[in-house]
């Protein structure tokens, strides 16, 4: 503090004489209006949007079905397939941008030397348990005890979290700089975070079906990285592949939604987006 105070009276003492002399040189013209003087990505921080959809790849799961208060059943399906549905079909009418798996985030560039931001992103994916096929169940329903392979329909249980399979995280981001021209840049793009997921269940036990509602399901921890490719400062393209571990907890169906449905799984998702960026 004392060098800036310093730094300060000296200037305001030498501001009189040097006012006192003419001027050696003409004043600096202005630089014309819609240029800049830094190159791309030099500011002192940005916020940006961005939007996109992605393909997503889960891992076997164990799924436990439980039902104590209403009727009485405990049983795990073991290793259980499934798939994601990209929905890709009609997305670009506005009426359907949220129908595919889609990716939406906001966040803020920092700017400063270690080129850190933060980010919260709504991560859209859908997870489908495949129907018909063998798994091995193990467990009891109403009694009866069982521990062996099973052809699981629809008619038994179908379970999909299509409304989906949502991952509500927040990020700390790392940009690393590759290439860095007057107009155009490209960055490796890193991101660490977690947090909850807001999850809406499609399924159906015993013929009982139930949809629904949109609720907190469970939490999600994921790692990510990639390439940004940024035009004029203002837009940029980006793709990510992110790898998570979702922990579903508090899963809850049927026509009463007693049924309480755990399982956790690992996923990989691949990520394509468009963004708008904002220096400040």
């Amino acid at each position: 503090m004392k060098r800036y105070i310093l730094a300060i009276g000296t200037l305001l003492g030498l501001a009189g004489p040097l006012a006192a002399q003419p001027s050696a040189t003409p004043p600096a013209t202005p630089a014309p209006v819609g240029t800049t003087a830094l190159p791309i990505g030099h500011h002192r921080g940005s916020v940006y949007l961005s939007w996109g959809y992605n393909r997503d790849w889960y891992t076997k799961s164990d799924i436990r079905f439980r039902n104590t208060t209403t009727d009485d059943f405990d049983f795990t399906f073991h290793d259980a397939i499934a798939h994601d549905h990209a929905s890709m079909s009609d997305f670009w009418k506005p009426s359907n941008l949220t129908v595919p798996q889609y990716d939406a985030t906001m966040g803020y560039m920092f700017g400063d030397k270690h080129d850190l931001g933060i980010e919260l992103a709504w991560n859209h994916l859908k997870y489908v348990v495949d129907d018909n096929q063998v798994m091995r169940a193990a467990g009891q329903i109403r009694g009866f005890r069982f521990d062996r392979d099973t052809l699981v329909t629809p008619d038994f249980v179908h379970l999909q979290h299509t409304n989906g399979n949502n991952y509500l995280m927040v990020n700390l981001v790392k940009r690393q700089r590759l290439l860095v021209g007057r107009h155009l840049a490209l960055s490796a793009i890193g991101k660490v975070g977690g947090g909850p997921m807001i999850t809406y269940t499609i399924a159906s036990i015993f013929t009982s079906h139930s949809e629904g509602p949109f609720r907190y399901e469970g939490w999600v921890a994921g790692a990510s990285a990639g390439l940004r490719f940024e035009i004029f400062r203002y837009f940029f393209l980006q793709s990510d592949m992110q790898g998570a571990f979702a922990n579903y907890t508090n899963s809850r169906i049927g026509y009463d939604r007693q049924t309480l449905v755990t399982h956790h799984f690992g996923s990989a998702q691949l990520t394509y987006a468009l963004g708008f960026n904002v220096p400040l």
